[in-house]
């Protein structure tokens, strides 16, 4: 039961953060609105989250929008409180995930050496 609890609210968190995100809710010009959430990891207590973003921009402009989403994670986490129906509200960490951009780069060269 623990595991289910926790699954959702990783996905909560993870469809929320998204949203403020994509609607321009932070109001941060570093932060790209083209910025994705992959996957949010939570700590069993919900005391703390991991949120993997990334995108397909450069890198260093991937690194300046992580870097202003912690700037603003306590904006963040205070607009999450209102969404969500638990005693607490973790402390979140966002963290640039490549995996995305690493796996569209295989696709490509996949289908270049079949060709």
């Amino acid at each position: 039961m623990q595991g289910d609890r926790l699954k959702k609210v990783e996905s909560l968190l993870q469809r929320e953060i998204g949203s403020l995100i994509s609607q321009n809710r932070i109001k941060d010009p570093r932060i790209n609105s083209m910025i994705t959430v992959n996957r949010v990891q939570a700590s069993k207590d919900i005391a703390y989250a991991k949120v993997y973003v990334s995108s397909f921009l450069e890198d260093e402009e991937n690194k300046k929008s992580v870097d202003a989403l912690n700037s603003a994670a306590g904006f963040i986490q205070k607009m999450l409180s209102k969404k969500m129906k638990t005693r607490n509200t973790p402390k979140l960490t966002f963290i640039y995930d490549r995996s995305l951009k690493e796996g569209f780069m295989i696709n490509k060269i996949i289908e270049d050496t079949s060709t």
